[in-house]
């Protein structure tokens, strides 16, 4: 299965180091738990490295994401749909018109239970939107894409040419 299948985002992950990298790997075998059926899309691009879940190949129905800003260097657990699933205790962000995320700092500051109740509604979210059944695909990992520019670090600068 796919939660095994780790080498392609380990190495988009290796700018970001170390610690960074045990939570966003922590998130995905709590996310891959909770879809095990379905579909890691993975995005390298030129802001963020973002993957989700999805029951087809297509972003339009990620269930949760996890996204980790290069120049921030930022980690959200997200939903894709967040708009449309209940957050009781208000503690998604986002004022976009769908996107709802928490910024994860900490393992020990993550709350399981709640992003497990929220995880298991936006599945049946995005369950809902697949139109043809034909399109629901299990377990695969996908690189979607991969930016060949990235966006700097926030401490590096862009080296200037030297006035002659």
């Amino acid at each position: 299965m796919s939660k095994e299948q780790t080498k392609d985002l380990l190495k988009f992950l290796k700018p970001f180091g170390e610690d960074i990298t045990d939570l966003v790997m922590w998130l995905r075998d709590f996310a891959w738990d909770l879809c095990p059926k379905a579909n890691e899309l993975i995005y390298d691009n030129y802001n963020a490295v973002a993957f989700g879940w999805s029951p087809t190949d297509k972003v339009g129905h990620t269930i949760c994401s996890i996204a980790v800003g290069r120049s921030s260097k930022n980690v959200h657990f997200g939903f894709y749909w967040g708009n449309e699933i209940a957050d009781p205790d208000k503690i998604l962000l986002g004022q976009g018109n769908q996107y709802r995320y928490i910024l994860v700092t900490d393992k020990k500051k993550f709350p399981k239970a709640y992003m497990k109740k929220l995880v298991n509604e936006a599945y049946a979210n995005c369950l809902a939107k697949v139109k043809d059944p034909k399109q629901i695909i299990h377990g695969q990992t996908i690189v979607k894409s991969v930016s060949d520019k990235k966006r700097a670090d926030k401490g590096t600068k862009a080296a200037k040419p030297k006035k002659k």
